[in-house]
């Protein structure tokens, strides 16, 4: 009789089991793969296998003064996405605007690279073949474009939002880049440059000498605009030749002008 009773018993264990493992979610495939996240590993990232592509390029970095602020203001969540909305959509609009003739044709390419970072943009041109009067020109459309910030885009969004980034500077230089994986991102000093020379003092234009015939083929109504100064350059040298606005230069503070010396 205890034998009986303890086959019985050994069935219903198993029986119960067998449903436990039925009604499981780890045995649903479906459920499954909801509760699997993607796989974490370096092909996020691209195709990390194939050789890297070399571009000549220019490196255009956009930086807003003030953003951190911006970020840290009561209920921030209520502002950020509404503000970066309205100026990427106006930063890349007034780009292609700029690079467009009068006959609605692009007088130069757009650049293969745009890459936000965290408080600013990342444009990467091609200048492999590009004459120099179009890289001139297209030195122009920028310092344009980060001075129309202030006048044609912050009174727009200051009615939008609170302490909204209040100076677009912008810092430009040349050299190669390199591709990493299939061309999601690259590499090269001339982006750490740009990225320096935004932040070059308290001027809101600068761009690098090295690869830029500036005043050979500058517009004329731009010539007479820009200055050429030494400077440090974090990390590239002390004594760097650098070209910023007269204008800039000449409302600087004494302290702020011996930044920037005579070549």
């Amino acid at each position: 009789m205890g034998r009986v009773i303890i086959r019985r018993v050994r069935r219903r264990v198993k029986a119960s089991a067998a449903k436990r493992v039925k009604k499981s979610p780890a045995k649903n495939p479906s459920a499954a793969n909801k509760l699997q996240p993607a796989p974490f590993s370096s092909t996020m990232l691209g195709d990390l296998s194939l050789p890297s592509k070399e571009i000549e390029a220019m490196a255009v970095m956009f930086d807003l003064a003030g953003f951190t602020k911006f970020c840290n203001q009561v209920d921030q969540h209520l502002s950020i996405h509404t503000y970066l909305k309205d100026f990427l959509e106006w930063l890349f609009n007034k780009i292609s605007a700029g690079l467009t003739d009068s006959n609605n044709q692009k007088w130069a390419e757009l650049p293969f690279l745009s890459k936000f970072h965290g408080d600013g943009v990342l444009f990467l041109w091609d200048t492999n073949g590009m004459s120099r009067p179009v890289v001139s020109r297209i030195l122009t459309l920028l310092c344009e474009v980060s001075h129309a910030y202030k006048t044609e885009f912050l009174p727009q969004i200051s009615a939008a939002v609170d302490k909204a980034p209040y100076v677009l500077r912008c810092g430009i230089a040349r050299g190669r880049v390199f591709s990493v994986g299939d061309g999601k991102d690259y590499v090269g000093h001339c982006i750490n440059i740009a990225s320096r020379l935004q932040k070059v003092g308290p001027v809101t234009f600068c761009f690098a000498q090295r690869g830029f015939a500036a005043m050979e083929s500058m517009p004329d109504n731009y010539r007479d605009r820009f200055m050429l100064r030494r400077t440090a350059i974090r990390g590239v040298g002390e004594e760097e030749l650098v070209w910023i606005l007269k204008d800039e230069f000449n409302r600087l503070p004494a302290e702020h002008r011996e930044l920037f010396r005579n070549p």
